[in-house]
């Protein structure tokens, strides 16, 4: 089970957490947004940056885990670990304790579900996380005064991922809740630009790891991860 909720500070997309009970396998969505997430398993804390994720993928659970995540915006980044090197994969942040963790030299107390912009805002004063501010003009519908090469290089630079392949993934994201919700595929086709089912259907099965039957029909045994409405 995963609970999440927004929040109103622009360097974070959303802030999670979850427990692992009676499930050994998810199906990890993909999601153009990097992460970083602690967990602890057997009495043993743990800490990692998570990659953009360009395809869904089945990720292995630790049994009886806990977990918490921060979800960052796109064009938020850390200068020190391109993110451009984690798309697809992680890196782990180690010496971590229930208490506290390493962060480029310095101690940080491990942040809460409920304090997660504090713990943001520190890494942003401290020039840890940095945002470039032509991401969210783009997709947000602006076109900035720079050239399309330009343009390009900056977005894959603060996402690792192409424009296109972010509003691929973002487009299957939506669709996987709509069909989730109940809406017939036909609709989810028209509201969201596919050309067709058979298009709907190879892009629910690269970036979600599900058709559009399976959507309907919740599997508890190996459930997806975070998945909401934008």
């Amino acid at each position: 089970m995963i609970e999440s909720r927004t929040s109103e500070l622009p360097y974070i997309e959303r802030v999670w957490r979850s427990r692992s009970v009676d499930v050994t396998r998810m199906m990890s969505v993909a999601t153009p947004h990097w992460e970083l997430v602690f967990w602890e398993h057997q009495g043993r804390p743990q800490a990692a940056v998570l990659g953009p994720e360009p395809r869904a993928s089945q990720a292995p659970v630790p049994e009886d885990a806990v977990f918490f995540g921060i979800s960052f915006a796109l064009g938020t980044s850390m200068p020190h670990i391109p993110v451009s090197g984690l798309v697809g994969g992680n890196a782990e942040i180690p010496d971590v304790t229930r208490r506290s963790l390493w962060l480029k030299g310095s101690a940080w107390h491990v942040p809460g579900y409920d304090n997660a912009e504090a713990f943001v805002l520190r890494m942003v004063r401290e020039g840890i996380v940095d945002q470039d501010p032509i991401v969210p003009a783009v997709l947000g519908g602006a076109r900035p005064d720079v050239s399309d090469r330009t343009l390009q290089r900056r977005f894959v630079a603060a996402t690792g991922l192409t424009q296109g392949a972010v509003r691929q993934i973002d487009r299957a994201r939506q669709a996987a809740v709509l069909v989730q919700e109940g809406m017939p595929a036909q609709d989810v086709v028209h509201r969201l630009g596919y050309f067709d089912q058979p298009h709907l259907a190879r892009s629910l099965s690269r970036y979600i790891g599900r058709t559009a039957t399976r959507l309907s029909s919740p599997d508890g045994a190996e459930p997806l991860s975070l998945l909401y409405k934008t």
